[in-house]
């Protein structure tokens, strides 16, 4: 199985002057955790994603105003990528590797295609779902020793 067999596709994207009150009506509207933030809409190239706890943890909790925040105030940079040909094993190293829960699938020119989260391996990939659960979720010190 490859990413592109499990990867969601056509994520919504934004821009990094993109206003945060607008990224957080997309993650509304698309139902949705993470949004990639893209270097144009030309290029379409991941420079970096925005979450939910990067906005909760970037603007609201360090007192700032997110109404007057744009996406690159509170973005994770750099952007990790895995080639929607990418095995889904591959994909799964990467997850546990970088401790994240979700993954950007990129084409074969980098342009932002798709995202693998926890949940599409959890439900289309039984065999891994529950290593890669402990493999991310475990402090970045116990991850090392385990390894």
């Amino acid at each position: 199985m490859q990413v592109r067999d499990l990867m969601t596709n056509n994520p919504a994207c934004c821009t990094p002057d993109t206003p945060l009150k607008e990224v957080a009506h997309m993650m509304m509207r698309c139902d949705c955790g993470e949004i990639p933030i893209v270097d144009s809409r030309e290029s379409m190239r991941p420079i970096g994603v925005i979450t939910d706890r990067d906005i909760i943890i970037r603007a609201v909790a360090s007192g700032q105003n997110p109404l007057e925040m744009r996406a690159s105030d509170c973005m994770t940079q750099p952007c990790i990528t895995v080639s929607k040909d990418a095995s889904i094993v591959d994909c799964i190293h990467l997850l546990e590797e970088h401790q994240i829960r979700r993954i950007v699938a990129v084409d074969k020119n980098g342009k932002c295609c798709g995202i693998v989260s926890q949940a599409d391996v959890a439900r289309r990939v039984d065999t891994y779902a529950a290593e890669v659960l402990k493999q991310v979720s475990q402090p970045a010190e116990t991850r090392q020793q385990t390894r």
